[in-house]
C-alpha cells in the first residue's frame, strides 16, 4: 500500500477546534471513498469510550471514527491520560491502564508512550489511506516542550504536516497565530503549512485585511475561515465546557439538574437530556443554590471518594434527602451509581489514598474498586418497571451504550436490576438497581438516555407527561443527531475551506455525486 495522506491539526489554545476540525475533514475523505482514521497521540480527557478491541480511548477520537466511517480502535487514542488529581492520572496505553502516576513520574514515563504511539502510528499507517492527526493544547507550552509527544514531538518523529486552528470568537486571534509559530523552532515552523480560523461571525470582508497581513507576515496560506456553527452538536472531549451549558426549556418541562462535582466523567451522558424540548436541564457547580427539580441524576467520577465528599460539602445529602421526601426520581449513573449505597471501599488506593467511606445509604449495596477495569460496549432493555411507565411492551425499552468502570457492586438491592443486558453471545446479565418504592434507578450503563425508546421511558419514568401533541413523549433520537451535524460540519468545511491546498500536493478525489 502507498503511504497515506497525513495530516496534523494542532491549535493556539485547548479548544480552539482541533476535535472539530479534525472530525469534519475525516466526514469530508470519508465522503470521497478515503478509507480515513483518526489520530491522537496523547489524550487528557474523563469523557472516553470503549472501542472494537475492548479498550479505551478518548470520546473525540471515538466521535472522529464515527466520521470515517469506522469503529473505534485503541490506535487512533493510543495513550489517554484521565485525571484523578490536580497532579496525577491514570495511564491508559494502548487501551488498557497501565498505571496512576504523578506528573512528574509521567514525564520519566513518556519514552515509553512514545514507543507505543509510535506502535499505533505504524500500524494506521499501514492500513489507512489517510490518517488525521489531533494535537492536545498548545504546541508553544514551553515548560511541555521536553520529551512531547502530544504536538510537535510527534510531527517531527512521524514527519507529519501541521495546520494551525485558532479561535476568532475568543480574540486575539492573529496573536495566537503568530505568536504560536514565533515560539516553534525553525523546523518546526518550516513543517507549518499554514491557518484555520474558526468560529467567525461577521462580514468576511471586514476580516480579509487582517488575513492579507497574516499571509504576508508568515509566508503560509490561511485555508479558510469557518463559520460559527451555531447549535452544532458534537460529543465533548472532556470536562464541562461552554458547550455543556444548561438548557432552559418551557413552562411544563421536566426540572432535571445535575452537580457539576470536579472529577465528572461521561458528562456525554446528559446530551440527550439537554436537547430534549420538553427537559429543563441544569449543571449545579459549587456554591450554588440547589434548585427544586423532579430529576437528580449523579454523574460518572473519575474520583469517587473525593466526589462524594463535594457532593456533601455542598448540601447535596441533605437536597436528596429533601427531593425524595417530597416524591422526587433520583438516578445515579457508574460512579453516581456507586454513591447511592452504603459503603464505598477503595482497599487498592486506585483513585486516591486507601479508604474505605460511608456512601449515601439509599441502596443496600457496596461498592469495592478493583483492579480490573471493566469496558465493554452493552445493549439490552430497561426492566418492565420502567418501560411501563412510558407505555412500553413486556419485554422492556431498548438501550445501548458502555461500561467503563473500576468498582464491583454487590447486596440485596441488585435483586431488582433497572436493565438487563446483552453480551455478544446473547446471554442475559442484571445491571443496576430499581428501590423497590420506584424512586430511585441506578445503573452502570453510560448512554443510558441515549437510545430514544429509553429516554421516554425514563423521562416518563420521572414524571414527564405527553406533549399533547400526538399524544405522546417527543422522541430524542441522539445518534440520528449526532450523524446530521457530522454532515453539517462536513458542509462547512467544503464550503469555506481550500481542500485542494490543505492537501496539496495530493489530488482529493471528487466527492461523489457534486461536481468537481
Amino acid at each position: 500500500m502507498s503511504s497515506p495522506i497525513t495530516l496534523m491539526v494542532q491549535g493556539t489554545t485547548s479548544d480552539a477546534g482541533k476535535s472539530t476540525l479534525v472530525a469534519g475533514l475525516a466526514r469530508v475523505l470519508y465522503r470521497r471513498g478515503l478509507r480515513v482514521a483518526p489520530f491522537k497521540p496523547q489524550n487528557m480527557a474523563l469523557n472516553s469510550a470503549v472501542t472494537a478491541d475492548g479498550g479505551e480511548i478518548g470520546r473525540a477520537q471515538a466521535l472522529q471514527a464515527l466520521a470515517a466511517g469506522v469503529a473505534p480502535h485503541s490506535d487512533f487514542n493510543p495513550v489517554l491520560l484521565k485525571p484523578a488529581t490536580d497532579i496525577g492520572a491514570q495511564v491508559i496505553v494502548h487501551g488498557r491502564v497501565v498505571a496512576s502516576l504523578s506528573a512528574r513520574d509521567y514525564h520519566a514515563y513518556k519514552p515509553t508512550a512514545m514507543a507505543a504511539v509510535m506502535q499505533s502510528w505504524d500500524r494506521l499507517c499501514s492500513a489507512y489511506q489517510a490518517v488525521l492527526v489531533e494535537g492536545a493544547g498548545s504546541p508553544a507550552e514551553i515548560n511541555l516542550r521536553d520529551r512531547d509527544i502530544a504536538n510537535m514531538g510527534f510531527a517531527e518523529a512521524a514527519d507529519v504536516p501541521v495546520v494551525l486552528v485558532a479561535d476568532i470568537d475568543r480574540g486575539g486571534v492573529f496573536a495566537h497565530l503568530v505568536g504560536t509559530l514565533e515560539l516553534l523552532s525553525p523546523s518546526e515552523q518550516a513543517r507549518v503549512k499554514g491557518f484555520v480560523i474558526n468560529r467567525f461571525r461577521g462580514d468576511l470582508g471586514l476580516l480579509q485585511p487582517g488575513l492579507d497581513w497574516l499571509e504576508a507576515r508568515t509566508g503560509r496560506k490561511v485555508f479558510g475561515v469557518l463559520p460559527y456553527l451555531h447549535g452544532l452538536f458534537l460529543d465533548a472531549e472532556d470536562a464541562l465546557a461552554d458547550g455543556a451549558a444548561d438548557v432552559h426549556a418551557g413552562e411544563g418541562a421536566l426540572r432535571v439538574i445535575a452537580p457539576a462535582w470536579p472529577r465528572i466523567s461521561n458528562h456525554t451522558d446528559f446530551d440527550a437530556l439537554r436537547l430534549h424540548p420538553q427537559v429543563d436541564f441544569r449543571w449545579v457547580g459549587p456554591g450554588q443554590a440547589i434548585p427544586p427539580a423532579d430529576l437528580i441524576v449523579l454523574p460518572g467520577s473519575k474520583a469517587v471518594h473525593a466526589d462524594l465528599a463535594w457532593l456533601r460539602a455542598q448540601g447535596w445529602e441533605v437536597a436528596i434527602a429533601r427531593h425524595l421526601r417530597y416524591g422526587g426520581k433520583l438516578i445515579g449513573i457508574c460512579g453516581g451509581f456507586q454513591m447511592l449505597g452504603r459503603s464505598l471501599a477503595d482497599p487498592l488506593g486506585l483513585e486516591g489514598p486507601p479508604a474505605t467511606v460511608a456512601g449515601l445509604g439509599l441502596l443496600d449495596m457496596e461498592t469495592v474498586l478493583e483492579r480490573d477495569k471493566r469496558l465493554e460496549n452493552v445493549h439490552g432493555r430497561l426492566s418492565v418497571a420502567l418501560s411501563a411507565a412510558a407505555g412500553g411492551g413486556e419485554g422492556g425499552a431498548e438501550l445501548r451504550g458502555y461500561e467503563i468502570h473500576l468498582g464491583v457492586s454487590r447486596g440485596p438491592a441488585l435483586a431488582r436490576p433497572a436493565a438487563w443486558l446483552r453480551s455478544a453471545g446473547g446471554e442475559e446479565r442484571a445491571d443496576g438497581a430499581l428501590a423497590a418504592d420506584g424512586q430511585i434507578l441506578g445503573s452502570y450503563v453510560h448512554g443510558l438516555f441515549d437510545a430514544p425508546g429509553a429516554l421516554a421511558a425514563l423521562l416518563a419514568w420521572a414524571g414527564l407527561r405527553a406533549d399533547g401533541g400526538d399524544g405522546g413523549l417527543t422522541l430524542v433520537d441522539l445518534a440520528a443527531r449526532r450523524e446530521a451535524d457530522l454532515e453539517r460540519l462536513a458542509d462547512a468545511l467544503e464550503a469555506h475551506l481550500d481542500l485542494a491546498a490543505l492537501f496539496a500536493p495530493l489530488r482529493l478525489p471528487p466527492r461523489p455525486g457534486v461536481p468537481a
